[in-house]
């Protein structure tokens, strides 16, 4: 029986846990090994077996044997520095196979529609009129004054905001069976193939992707990265797999939240970019390079720290102490 093999170590931390400020190093060395093998306990306890008294029991040894190790509170910055050194990274890493494959339908359909539009005089006219769209294409037309629409601090503000939403959607919505992801991103993936296929018809479209790569190499990579996770939370209500689909979800949900945060400072990040740096007066090549290194920079995070973090056991979740209680099922 599970308890009765483990309840000799449940006591014994209990016992150090009280005894905290006295111990000896040969105490406290054994206090941080029964710390991990009772936060073990309390996970397999949860999703195999959630009894409530023993969850309860279990909950409150690790409370206690952490609060004993590290403090009855920790710091702000040191809580703020594990969110983004393991967390989040590694829920960003762990859904790489739901947007990378997101990113990569993206820019597809952008290709595909873009060159559509591009080599098809029919298709522009029915977008807009050849007058319109003159306009909108000429030098200091619509879509390349648009970027020096507003001063750079406001414009970077309203881009950030409106993205944030975006990704929030993305997110928070997926849970309904993935669909307003897919409907977001493919949205998303027209508007951009619009001005793609506008401008390379007009003859300008070097000149679109130089206004678009400083910051939209970030920015889509965010969104693509809220609508994967989305997608992969609405999976959860089709297959949550062994776990039951409320446990599932609420796993999913957390790491989720854990995103969205992040993305909140990814976006920030190239709602700058947008703002400052993609109508400066820098040259092309240093405006996409600025563009290029961020992406650089952000796919070294999740891929190199975040897989780091994967590797340890981090799975964008909170810590099993911090959940809440299961009550028990039928299985």
């Amino acid at each position: 029986m599970f308890i009765g093999r483990h309840r000799e170590s449940w006591q014994r931390l209990d016992e150090l846990v009280k005894r905290s400020g006295r111990l000896s190093g040969p105490e406290a060395d054994e206090l941080v090994e029964l710390y991990q093998r009772v936060t073990t306990h309390l996970s397999t306890v949860r999703s195999q077996a959630p009894d409530p008294a023993t969850v309860e029991r279990l909950s409150s040894l690790v409370a206690g044997a952490r609060a004993a190790l590290t403090g009855a509170h920790t710091p702000a910055w040191r809580v703020v520095t594990r969110f983004f050194t393991h967390r989040l990274p590694a829920a960003i890493y762990l859904g790489w196979r739901w947007w990378v494959p997101a990113g990569l339908a993206f820019y597809l359909v952008v290709a595909l529609v873009g060159a559509w539009i591009a080599t098809n005089p029919d298709v522009q006219a029915a977008i807009a009129a050849p007058d319109e769209i003159r306009e909108m294409t000429k030098e200091g037309g619509a879509y390349e004054a648009y970027y020096s629409s507003d001063p750079a601090g406001s414009f970077a503000a309203k881009v950030w905001t409106n993205n944030a939403w975006i990704a929030a959607a993305c997110l928070l919505l997926g849970v309904l069976f993935a669909i307003p992801p897919i409907y977001l991103l493919l949205s998303n993936a027209v508007n951009v193939a619009l001005g793609v296929g506008l401008m390379f018809g007009a003859g300008r479209g070097g000149l679109f992707l130089g206004l678009l790569a400083p910051h939209g190499l970030l920015e889509l990579t965010a969104v693509f990265v809220a609508a994967g996770i989305g997608m992969r939370l609405g999976w959860q209500v089709i297959d949550p797999g062994p776990r039951t689909r409320a446990a599932a979800l609420a796993a999913e949900g957390r790491s989720v939240v854990a995103v969205a945060l992040g993305l909140v400072v990814v976006l920030l990040v190239s709602g700058v970019l947008e703002g400052f740096v993609t109508p400066s007066g820098l040259p092309t090549w240093a405006r996409v390079g600025i563009g290029v290194v961020a992406e650089v920079l952000f796919l070294l995070y999740v891929f190199v720290i975040g897989r780091r973090a994967a590797r340890q056991g981090e799975t964008g979740d909170v810590e099993a102490s911090e959940r809440e209680d299961v009550a028990p099922v039928t299985v």
